[in-house]
Parts: structure tokens; C-alpha cells; sequence
């Protein structure tokens, strides 16, 4: 229940998928969805804050990714099944 009230203080979770692993073939899956973390200094630069399969947050060109809306309700699941493979050892 801890994460559901977590989940309740973000107003507009960010998703995207990739398109292009870029080479980070352990980092990014193609056709995967990845939460975007806020970052405006990198956004200004065409990149995106990513959690990728490692679990951790880095940033990745834009190009790699195509943004996504979800609905409400469908961001606390898709946040939740997130979490739960980030934290699924490789």
C-alpha cells in the first residue's frame, strides 16, 4: 500500500518506448516501455532521463524514444509492473 500512496503525490507519470537501442544492448530493449524521470536540463539538449533495465536512471538520446500518454489508472499499473522487472535481477 505504500507504493499506491507514493504513486498518488506525481500528478503525470512520463512512458515511452523505445525505437532504437542505440547500441545499449543491455540498457535498452526496443519495443520496451521505460518510465521518463523530469529533467529539463537534459530535455534541452534533445535527451531524456530514462530508468532503464538496470534499474538506475540515465540519459538517452530523444531519437531513441517515442513518447507515450497513458490514462490515469493505467499509470499505476504500468509504474507498478515497472518496478516490480527493475527490480528482477538480469
Amino acid at each position: 500500500m505504500v507504493k499506491l500512496l507514493i504513486l498518488k503525490q506525481y500528478t503525470h507519470l512520463r512512458f515511452t518506448v523505445c525505437i532504437n537501442d542505440g547500441g545499449y544492448i543491455d540498457d535498452l530493449k526496443v519495443r520496451t516501455v521505460y518510465r521518463v524521470l523530469p529533467d529539463e536540463s537534459a530535455a534541452k539538449s534533445n535527451y531524456l532521463r530514462i530508468i532503464d533495465e538496470t534499474g538506475e536512471d540515465y540519459l538517452y538520446p530523444a531519437a531513441y524514444f517515442v513518447l507515450i500518454e497513458v490514462s490515469p489508472e493505467a499509470e499505476e499499473i504500468l509504474l507498478l509492473t515497472l518496478q516490480g522487472s527493475e527490480a528482477t535481477p538480469a
